[in-house]
């Protein structure tokens, strides 16, 4: 009777081995054919983070982006923004003479102590922004763009809401504490992008470690001002150039940093940390991680050819297709097959303008879209006759009868 348990035993035991032997290889075998999973993500000590491609605009990590929280002198970003815009519009000149008024001299906080009715240059104002986040500097740009802070900061507000900041409030220009005055970590790395990619000059300052400043003013106490940045990612991180550092009581320490490594450019934003060590351990943790498990992968060039899509009513029923400007996203390493796309043509009829968009390729990485890439006419296409576009009804109509149905369109970017 034992015996007869003991063979059964021995049975099942040498079964369970097998199963067990043939579990272990489909599990390997899963994981080999199964695609590169996403590295881990860093772990922040930041209350609210986002990592972002400047190119792009594509998220590359976040914690918590759209709490609202105090930005403290981040505020800036925005300030500077206005200012450059500004600048660029002609309804101010770099070289235009920045009067400090009393409110201005009053402002209290990080300053680089402009004294009631001194001149400076706007671009030597801005400049003092950029590095040492100067408050007298930015209530003072603030009044020579709008007339009074109050009218700037109605013009950042309608800013904001241009560039869909959706969890952004601003109070002042400056980023003192104030009551209702908020913004969110997706919010900063909006505005940031902008200020980075379409203004890029102010890279120059906000990369500057030290310099000096001339002051004009007749009681000025020294002939010159000493200029330190107060982010120091730019002069500790490989690639760093700018952008704002932040730091109140109720903001804790916060940092918006980009950096630029062969042609990727990131930005980071921190916000809510103890330290400055800290929001620039962060920011470098975010960093690294953006560079380290990031491939920039080209989808198109600008006026590659991508295929051909058909015009029904015009007079050339097929026209050739090209992108419209480059394009490039962030691919996580390992996953690149996983990449997809989808051309969605636009109901277009004839007339079409060379240049006028005729669809659209979405571009999605495991079903999670990535980009949208604009495809353009190479050629006007005038509308067809009436007779014309009467026979290839009656064509269609036939073909259809044989289930030789036309191709709407042909485009790849493969």
């Amino acid at each position: 009777m034992w015996s007869g348990r003991t063979r059964r035993t021995q049975q099942v035991s040498r079964s369970g081995v097998w199963w067990g032997i043939c579990l272990s290889a489909i599990v390997t075998l899963t994981t080999i054919l199964s695609p590169v999973s996403q590295a881990a993500a860093p772990e922040l000590k930041a209350k609210s983070a986002i990592l972002i491609d400047a190119e792009t605009g594509q998220v590359l990590y976040e914690k918590d982006p759209d709490a609202r929280l105090a930005p403290a002198s981040i505020t800036k970003v925005m300030t500077m923004l206005l200012a450059m815009e500004a600048a660029e519009t002609g309804k101010v000149s770099f070289d235009d003479m920045v009067v400090t008024s009393t409110a201005a001299s009053m402002i209290g906080g990080s300053q680089i102590w402009l004294m009631e009715g001194e001149e400076m240059k706007f671009e030597d104002m801005l400049k003092a922004v950029a590095i040492v986040s100067a408050n007298d500097a930015a209530f003072a740009l603030a009044e020579h763009i709008a007339g009074t802070e109050p009218d700037f900061v109605r013009l950042m507000n309608e800013r904001a809401k241009d560039l869909n900041m959706k969890n952004t409030h601003f109070q002042n220009s400056d980023g003192l504490p104030a009551v209702d005055h908020y913004s969110s970590a997706r919010d900063i790395s909006i505005m940031s992008r902008e200020l980075i990619m379409k203004h890029p000059k102010i890279l120059e300052w906000t990369s500057t470690w030290t310099d000096w400043l001339k002051r004009l003013h007749p009681k000025a106490k020294q002939k010159e001002s000493f200029l330190r940045n107060t982010n120091e990612l730019v002069i500790k991180y490989p690639g760093a150039d700018g952008l704002k550092t932040g730091m109140t009581d109720e903001a804790g320490f916060c940092l918006s940093g980009t950096a630029k490594r062969n042609d990727t450019r990131l930005i980071s934003v921190v916000m809510g940390l103890p330290s400055n060590g800290e929001r620039l351990d962060d920011t470098i943790k975010l960093l690294n991680y953006g560079f380290r498990e990031f491939d920039r992968v080209v989808l198109a060039t600008q006026g590659k050819s991508v295929g051909s899509v058909r015009i029904p009513n015009g007079r050339r029923e097929i026209v050739d297709a090209v992108v419209d400007k480059d394009y490039a996203v962030l691919v996580e390493k390992g996953r690149m097959d996983l990449i997809s796309t989808e051309f969605v043509p636009d109901e277009r009829k004839a007339p079409i303008k060379q240049g006028e968009r005729l669809g659209q390729v979405i571009v999605s990485l495991d079903g999670k879209e990535l980009a949208r890439v604009n495809v353009v006419s190479t050629a006007d296409v005038p509308r067809a006759g009436f007779f014309t576009v009467l026979s290839r009804t009656v064509r269609d109509f036939f073909r259809g009868l044989f289930k030789r149905s036309i191709p709407q369109h042909e485009v790849s970017l493969q």
